[in-house]
Formats: structure tokens, sequence, C-alpha cells
């Protein structure tokens, strides 16, 4: 494996259909060739991701929309002027040169322009629309730093190191409906900032898998994570570690983590798995509490991942009361 800021190197990589893993503002990727299917189907193999969840296609310029989409609905115009480059996912329907494999059978595809000079320049200089999950093992806790994907994908083809991403948690992603827009995963840009371009669409989201980040498990450590509430703060705290926003519950913990000292929403998004990370590879600490934060604007996509991190540790937790 090997780890660099060779652009070239990787852009080659693309084009000869091998992974390469670069950052975006959000998190970082694991990319290869959107409409080389073989490429793709080792993203699968080396994530072990369920082919039954598909994956993003990033974009450099509007002008690659036109290879992907069957046709593109003119309100997508109006919310790219706005929103990219940037974390911001449009499900759109598919056109007949995106393999199957990308969207896991769905007729529909989404896209983004990530906000990051490095990822826009490796889909420029490879010539190609880059597919790309998260650059870690499926269900883990998503890579915010090269050596999170080194610990995670050790046989990636080639890292394209950028340093610490800005944002910190996957893109929102959205689909058009005739009434609007319908959220199918939280982030950063929030209902009310998508809310001043579109209404939104009251009506219930459809429960299958149209989009990545939909399952009810996703971005969880190897330890126990749970949300911090009445009862896990009432545990012994000797050897946890504590994701705190507040300071309020500090005292005890075996090591503390603040995410932020201003009690900053985006500061929250952008350490929160790196938290996660730096307790996972601790051997003092056993056990992680998340301190949870308002479920509304960002709050609602922070909560989303810690929730789904500590599903199959509650779900686990709970069997044995």
């Amino acid at each position: 494996m090997n780890t660099g800021r060779d652009v070239e190197h990787a852009a080659h990589c693309i084009r000869e259909g091998k992974l390469v893993a670069f950052p975006t503002e959000t998190v970082y990727g694991l990319g290869a060739d959107a409409l080389n299917p073989q490429a793709v189907a080792h993203i699968f193999e080396l994530k072990e991701r369920p082919s039954f969840d598909p994956l993003i296609v990033h974009i450099a310029h509007l002008d690659q929309m036109s290879t992907l989409v069957a046709e593109a609905d003119p309100r997508v115009f109006r919310i790219a002027e706005k929103f990219w480059p940037g974390p911001l996912t449009i499900v759109m329907p598919k056109g007949p040169l995106v393999p199957d494999i990308v969207t896991a059978g769905l007729p529909t595809v989404g896209i983004r322009m990530p906000d990051n000079t490095i990822a826009l320049e490796l889909i420029q200089v490879s010539g190609r629309p880059i597919a790309a999950p998260s650059a870690n093992k499926f269900g883990r806790i998503s890579p915010t730093t090269a050596a999170h994907v080194k610990k995670q994908l050790p046989d990636v083809d080639y890292i394209l190191d950028g340093g610490k991403t800005t944002v910190g948690i996957e893109s929102t992603i959205i689909r058009l409906t005739p009434a609007g827009f319908q959220i199918l995963r939280n982030g950063v840009i929030t209902r009310e900032d998508l809310e001043t371009v579109l209404p939104f669409d009251e009506s219930p989201v459809v429960s299958d898998i149209a989009a990545p980040g939909m399952l009810k498990s996703h971005y969880s450590p190897r330890k126990k994570l749970l949300i911090a509430d009445e009862a896990t703060l009432a545990t012994d705290r000797s050897r946890a570690g504590l994701i705190s926003f507040t300071g309020e519950h500090d005292a005890g913990f075996a090591k503390v983590i603040r995410v932020s000292r201003t009690h900053d929403l985006k500061e929250y998004a952008v350490n929160v798995f790196e938290a996660m990370h730096t307790f996972e590879d601790d051997d003092t600490i056993e056990v992680i509490l998340a301190e949870p934060v308002p479920d509304s604007g960002i709050g609602k996509a922070i909560m989303d991942r810690l929730r789904k991190a500590e599903f199959s540790w509650r779900a686990q937790q709970d069997a044995r009361a």
C-alpha cells in the first residue's frame, strides 16, 4: 500500500481500474472509476460491503451529470448553484452508462460534487466520475484522516493524503419529489438550509435502501459505544471514555475528549469520528460514551451517527438485561 500526495499517480490508478482512498470535505472515500463495473466490484470486496447498499458518484463539474443521469430535473441546477461543491448528494434517475453495481440495481444514482480541491483535481485529472463510499470496513467508524484508512483498509492500492477532513460526517442525501425534496440521510446541510431553495416534502420516506447510510447499524467502533444517558452515566467510569460536548459529565472518566470548547455542533461533527477512533485504539478504554445533542439542525445528523454507532451494542445490552 502506498500513501502520498501524488494526484497524477492516483488518477492513473483510477484509470487502470484500481482503488484510491482520497479526501473529501466530509470523510475519506474509497474511489473507483464509476463506469467500470469490475473496479466498482473491488470496492465492495475490499470494504466487505453488501451489494444492496448503493454508492455515491462524485463529479467535478456539472457537465459530467449528462453521462450519469437519464434526465436532470431543472430543480437540480437550482440546488447545485447554492450547495455544490459541498456536502450534499442528490439522488436522480440513472442513465444507461451507470453500471447496476453502482446503484445496487436501483433505477436511481446519488451524485455529489465534493468541496475539496484534492478530490476535484483527482476527478478532473482522471477524467472519470468516481464512485466512492467511505474508505472503511462496512459498518465501522468512518475515516477522517489517512491514518484511519490505513488502519481499516491496508490493502487499498493508493491513499491520497489530504490531512484531516473539514466537515467530518457524510453528506446530506436528498431526493426530489413532485412536492419538493425528502432527506434520505441527514448531514450538515440541513432541512432549513435546503428549504431556502425548495419546499420540504412532509410525506414519509419509503423504507427501502435508496441511499447509503440508511441501515440501522453503521459507523460502529469495535468497542461498546453507548449514548450517554442517566443509566449509562451511573455505571463505572474507571475504564470508560467520554465523547464530551458540554463538559458537564466529565468527572470520573478514564479519558475525556472534548469535541468542542464552544458548544459548536459543527465542531462536534468534525471531531466525533476521530474521537471514536482514538478510543477504539486505546487499550485502557473498554466502553465509549457519547454525549447527545439536541435532535435538530446539524444535531439531527450527529444523533443519526450516534444512534447507528450504538445500535448493535445497545441491542446486545438490552438482550442481556
